[in-house]
């Protein structure tokens, strides 16, 4: 065999990194190197395989989206059909199928293995000698869609597996595409801002309506990912179910997580404690399935026409309830988009009491059906807004639920731009708008002008003191003086506040200044790679979506926004105010974070949120708001909230403030 040259050794290494870091970035969740270092990575091979196309290959990770629209979804017939699980809601039913699966499989000794009942769409992917060859949806369970394409631009599903010898020739891994929740409620956020289409009702249906997309560049930016959980064509290659999970994801193809145990009582213990923990997942699950783990046990049992004797779902009862609406009012967002929400009679929807449920627009209003004096369903799943799921029954002097032609709040003309499904308040000064704007830009995560709440800008706005986000900075005692509640200690407090927020770098500004599609890791990632509002403001679509993390749709909304001339004013005033346009060159100290997600809860002392986050990030860690299995730490202060509390029943390091600072001090003293 030829020895490979140079430049062959050279794009091999940088795949196989490129492949390597798409696996912990995606996957396990502890990436090694920064965004822009990947970007370098990345764009090298790139130039490598277009200056040298006798290296060519399809797994190549270059290779995940592919250019040009698909002209529809090809039919694809399954070797092996994907059968659906029988479901059940009842413990006593579980408890009869394990007996029933003692009595098929006599004396022998057995396990059972239980994993999550992942609730996204089920995918069928064939690799061949280590390569993905084909990816299809389950479909009929005869026939599924080809996505081939769209799963390709999965980074959590590989092209090629790191060590094939541990595969058959042929196997077919069958698993969920999902959504994580995060990444769900970002994704609504931004479809909602853009206006161009009705925000997902949930998780699943955001992960099945970006798998079937035409253009698989659309669903790579939709950070889809993949877990493993059963086998088809090439199933007879494991001796068991946990060899099977155990093998595929030892070959870099990420599996479920999934528990071996022998009774009855211990599977019940542990799908009880599951469905007490389901906000803990990152994903959204709704039940658990226990699977017979031996194979050959497996095959002597059978299957129905329909569904497997060896497996079970047990589903989770439903987090809904049925409460009557009583008004639906309308209201007015930061970037006008005006949105329908329900008032309703107070429910408990999954151990919370709401009396408010969003409607998302009016082209879910009508689709639902839905008016004032409806009896509906509401839903709530973790922490997502609740939502109203479908009306049980008409009010019976029911009224169709019509947009506003004027603003509910200022009285401008409200208007549906051309192919967006958002009404819009034309008018900029809108006074709710300009309310919420400015609530967003001194909010914690923004600016983090502490005092400076929903109520004390209602009465900003209301008295014509702010009229845009350079009207903070001018502000003085007198002003403050005449607003409720303030007496000269907390009118001080404030303007100190106002002061100290001009230091804050310009991933917060960015991230303050509301712009479209734009959220506060997208900021960051804007904040890193040009440092200064001058190059940011100036830079170009093609500039922006050369950035890994930035699609178009946000190259576009940021070339919109800062193109606008009362954007160039508002900044001109805003520099002029003395406010930071920068971001300060933040050399890593150290790695003593390296890896771990960090949250932080209660009041910190010595440190705001901003600052205790940016000490993270010096040191190689990624401060988080949410609290998973996966978190490295959580770091606690006075009064801590219900996150503490999760990390205790997930088993997540917790230490407290003081023990944080000495983390920090100890790391000083030894350097």
């Amino acid at each position: 065999m030829k020895p490979a040259s140079p430049i062959e050794k050279r794009i091999n290494y940088l795949r196989d990194e490129i492949r390597r870091h798409d696996r912990l970035y995606y996957v396990d969740s502890r990436p090694e190197i920064s965004d822009s270092e990947y970007d370098r990575l990345f764009r090298e091979l790139e130039t490598l395989e277009r200056e040298n196309q006798g290296f060519a290959s399809g797994d190549s990770p270059t290779r995940r989206v592919a250019g040009g629209l698909s002209e529809g979804l090809g039919k694809v017939s399954h070797s092996v059909p994907m059968l659906s699980l029988a479901n059940t809601y009842s413990a006593d039913e579980v408890e009869e199928w394990i007996a029933r699966v003692e009595r098929l499989t006599g004396g022998e000794k057995k396990d059972f293995v239980v994993e999550p009942k992942i609730d996204g769409v089920s995918c069928a992917l064939i690799y061949e000698r280590g390569s993905l060859a084909r990816a299809a949806t389950r479909g009929d369970g005869e026939t599924g869609e080809d996505v081939t394409p769209n799963v390709k631009t999965v980074r959590s599903v590989p092209l090629a597996v790191e060590n094939s010898a541990l595969l058959p020739a042929r196997l077919e891994v069958r698993g969920e595409i999902y959504i994580d929740k995060e990444d769900f409620a970002r994704l609504n956020d931004a479809l909602a801002a853009e206006g161009k289409e009705m925000p997902f009702a949930n998780p699943r249906n955001a992960a099945s309506g970006s798998l079937r997309q035409k253009d698989p560049s659309v669903t790579a930016r939709r950070r889809l990912k993949f877990l493993a959980h059963s086998a088809g064509e090439g199933s007879e290659a494991f001796a068991s179910h946990s060899r099977f999970l155990a093998s595929v994801a030892a070959a870099g193809i990420p599996s479920v997580k999934a528990r071996i145990i022998s009774t009855a009582d211990g599977v019940m213990r542990y799908i009880r404690d599951a469905e007490s923990n389901r906000d803990a997942y990152p994903f959204e699950i709704d039940g658990m399935v226990v699977k017979l783990d031996s194979v050959q046990q497996r095959s002597r049992l059978g299957s129905t026409a329909r569904q497997p004797r060896w497996a079970i779902a047990y589903k989770f009862a439903a987090r809904r309830a049925v409460s009557k609406i009583n008004k639906i009012v309308f209201q007015v967002g930061r970037t006008g988009v005006v949105t329908p929400v329900a008032e309703i009679e107070p429910v408990a929807v999954g151990g919370v009491v709401i009396s408010r449920a969003t409607l998302h627009n009016f082209d879910e209003v009508k689709r639902l059906g839905v008016s004032e004096g409806d009896t509906v369903s509401v839903e709530r799943a973790g922490d997502v807004i609740p939502k109203i799921i479908k009306v049980e029954q008409k009010a019976p002097s029911a009224v169709e639920v019509v947009p506003p032609v004027k603003c509910p709040a200022c009285g401008s003309d409200v208007v549906r731009e051309e192919n967006e499904v958002a009404y819009r308040c034309v008018n900029p000064s809108c006074p709710q708008q300009l309310e919420r704007s400015l609530a967003h830009f001194a909010s914690r995560d923004a600016m983090n002008i502490e005092g400076m709440g929903e109520a004390v800008v209602a009465q900003l706005v209301a008295k014509k003191l702010v009229s845009d986000y350079s009207d903070i900075f001018g502000l003085k005692e007198d002003d403050l003086l005449g607003l409720e509640l303030f007496k000269e200690k907390r009118a001080q407090n404030l303007l100190a506040a106002v002061e100290q927020s001009k230091s804050r770098p310009l991933s917060k500004l960015t991230y303050a200044l509301g712009i479209r599609n734009v959220g506060e890791k997208t900021a960051r990632v804007l904040a890193d790679n040009f440092r200064d509002l001058n190059r940011l403001s100036s830079a170009s679509k093609d500039e922006l979506s050369s950035i890994r993390e930035i699609g178009p749709a946000i190259a576009e909304s940021v070339v919109n926004f800062f193109s606008q001339s009362q954007t160039r004013s508002l900044l001109a005033k805003l520099k002029k105010a003395g406010v930071n346009t920068v971001e300060p060159q933040n050399e890593r100290v150290s790695d003593i974070f390296a890896g771990k997600t960090v949250v932080f809860t209660g009041e910190l002392d010595g440190f705001t949120r901003a600052e205790a986050e940016a000490e993270v990030r010096k040191r190689g860690g990624e401060p988080s708001s949410a609290v998973s299995k996966k978190t490295g730490m959580v770091v606690t202060g006075a009064n801590p909230g219900s996150k503490y509390a999760k990390a205790l029943k997930l088993g997540v390091k917790v230490v407290d403030g003081s023990e944080f600072a000495e983390m920090l001090s100890e790391e000083f003293r030894k350097r």
